[in-house]
């Protein structure tokens, strides 16, 4: 029984999404139509990039590049505009997904090395904030814009017009909340001496490059994900074979029973009927709220069915992205961990997670109302 209890605590996440998805499977009973809902790409690129992020943290890259950061910066709040600063635009080009899988265990890397363990919540709240927002503003940078841009028919002016006051916002509003944090200076400082490398260190971490290079484009769609795959199997299987027992499997497994939940919610007409009625008028809104609950790629998905107002349902699933742990996916994969850091205060930061989702909502939703309906 305490182990149970122990393994609810720590897959919080995962073990809600199964209650919620068998409970969705008593108003849609399983049928084939459930091979559907899995979206295997997106899982695909998660495995791909989780492995590939093992890979290099097994060659001691990260500590490397936070030895070299902590060299350049002197105080935390340098240290916070450039972590949450990463996260923000690189979001915009390699999505938000992979930029928190990038930056994050890196990031909790670089504050224990700092010796600010206790500064690790609201860095890591900012640059999930960070991640979701700045991926709004290209069509490239999350997958609900990449879907609506490809259905809606808009230009990338008209693209640009929509998203870049979002993204302007957003961008002022993060600085003005790393400014406010304590400048308090770094206590340690970095090793002067970088370790040397084997040769076979230095093969591995071309070939972990390469490999994740090859993610990009398949982010990117212009490879397809399979032969990546493949290829990512084969590599680890020859070369760092311990990885794959690395690999956060519960996450992935979390993403499946959101998608088999989302996938029933779309299929029940009650909720489908009341969601047409209500989002005439109401798009940015209603989507907003509908992200809360199914996250914001299945809400654009859902939603685009009920309306041609592309402009307003763009807006409504960027902003959707804050709120709800289980608004945006990217945000799930900052909480998965940060859980897995010993004795954390998980509580804390779920508190401070949504205060400062809030934050950012409120402001971003007061933007929209601007917009002509």
């Amino acid at each position: 029984m305490k182990r149970v209890i122990v393994y609810l605590k720590r897959e919080t996440v995962l073990c809600i999404a199964v209650f919620l998805a068998v409970i969705s499977m008593f108003f849609v009973r399983p049928d084939r139509a459930y091979a559907e809902y899995i979206d295997t790409r997106v899982l695909a690129l998660l495995f791909c990039l989780m492995t590939i992020m093992e890979g290099f943290k097994k060659t001691g890259l990260f500590e490397q590049m936070a030895n070299t950061l902590l060299k350049k910066v002197h105080t935390f709040r340098q240290l916070m505009l450039v972590l949450v600063g990463l996260c923000f635009f690189c979001s915009m080009w390699i999505t938000n997904d992979v930029a928190l899988l990038t930056f994050v265990p890196f990031t909790i890397l670089v504050l224990r090395m700092a010796k600010l363990d206790q500064r690790m919540i609201p860095v890591i709240t900012m640059e999930t904030i960070a991640a979701n927002l700045g991926s709004m503003a290209t069509p490239v940078g999350n997958p609900q814009n990449l879907y609506l841009y490809t259905i809606s028919g808009i230009g990338v002016g008209a693209f640009f017009r929509i998203t870049l006051p979002f993204v302007l916002v957003s961008f002022f509003l993060l600085l003005l909340l790393c400014f406010l944090q304590g400048n308090t200076s770094l206590a340690t400082q970095p090793q002067t001496t970088p370790p040397t490398r084997t040769r076979a260190e230095k093969q591995q971490l071309f070939g972990l490059t390469v490999l994740f290079f090859l993610c990009l484009l398949a982010v990117f769609r212009i490879l397809p994900i399979l032969p990546l795959l493949a290829l990512s199997l084969v590599w680890f299987l020859l070369f760092q074979k311990g990885i794959l027992k690395e690999v956060d499997y519960c996450l992935l497994l979390t993403f499946v029973f959101f998608f088999i939940l989302i996938g029933n919610l779309g299929r029940i007409s009650a909720i489908r009927e009341a969601l047409q009625a209500l989002l005439y008028g109401r798009e940015v809104l209603v989507s907003f709220l509908s992200c809360q609950l199914i996250s914001n790629v299945p809400a654009a998905v859902l939603l685009s069915e009920f309306t041609d107002r592309y402009d307003l349902l763009l807006a409504g699933v960027n902003i959707g992205g804050l709120g709800t742990l289980i608004a945006s996916m990217a945000s799930l994969i900052s909480y998965k961990y940060f859980a897995q850091i010993p004795n954390v205060g998980k509580g804390k930061y779920l508190l401070w997670f949504t205060l400062a989702n809030l934050l950012f909502a409120i402001v971003l939703l007061g933007l929209a109302a601007l917009l002509p309906s």
